[in-house]
């Protein structure tokens, strides 16, 4: 049986959202950009940001709601604190997450690139789950794409963007990976 299924991977939890559309003709996937977020901001568990994707989060449920009045963002998956993998955009469709970005030169990323939410705050540690759970998607992600570099949305929207910010452990991720340093952002030490 295979493990993919119209661009959507049985390891996830499938919650479509309306906000997506084609890739441009001839794009391949080669980078997965990575985010962070929690709604309400460090409030875990809950089903704001799966809300938020698919177009039914009520911006009066509480007052940091209140800016996302109207937004239409995805991500192709989101990642919980708990290890739970959501997937709301086909991998074979452009997901609305990176914005305006860039990457090593070539613009547009949300054309080529896929994009994962950690459940998380800037600045905050991850857990050891969520580190192993995106270590195995991207291990998946390359076997179904080829090579895929790995950035953050800070490094694709440098001063427009800051997550998934300090907190992430960069080093962490290559070595559970064991890819070359090229596929990742230039890190300090």
């Amino acid at each position: 049986m295979s493990t993919w299924r119209d661009g959507w991977w049985r390891g996830a939890r499938a919650m479509a959202s309306p906000n997506f559309g084609p890739r441009p003709a001839g794009a391949e996937v080669s980078l997965v950009v990575l985010h962070s977020i929690s709604l309400p901001p460090g409030e875990y568990g809950g089903d704001a940001v799966a809300r938020l994707f698919t177009n039914t989060l009520d911006p009066d449920a509480h007052p940091a709601f209140a800016d996302l009045r109207g937004l239409q963002v995805s991500a192709h998956f989101f990642l919980r604190r708990d290890g739970a993998l959501w997937q709301f955009v086909s991998c074979d469709e452009r997901a609305w997450h990176a914005g305006v970005s860039s990457w090593r030169g070539r613009a547009q990323c949300n054309d080529y690139s896929i994009g994962i939410e950690l459940e998380g705050l800037e600045g905050d540690r991850f857990e050891t789950v969520q580190y192993d759970r995106l270590a195995t998607l991207l291990r998946v992600l390359q076997k179904r794409y080829g090579r895929v570099d790995v950035a953050g949305h800070e490094h694709v929207a440098p001063g427009r963007k800051r997550d998934p910010g300090p907190g992430f452990d960069w080093h962490d991720l290559r070595k559970r990976l064991r890819w070359s340093a090229e596929r990742f952002p230039a890190l300090p030490g």
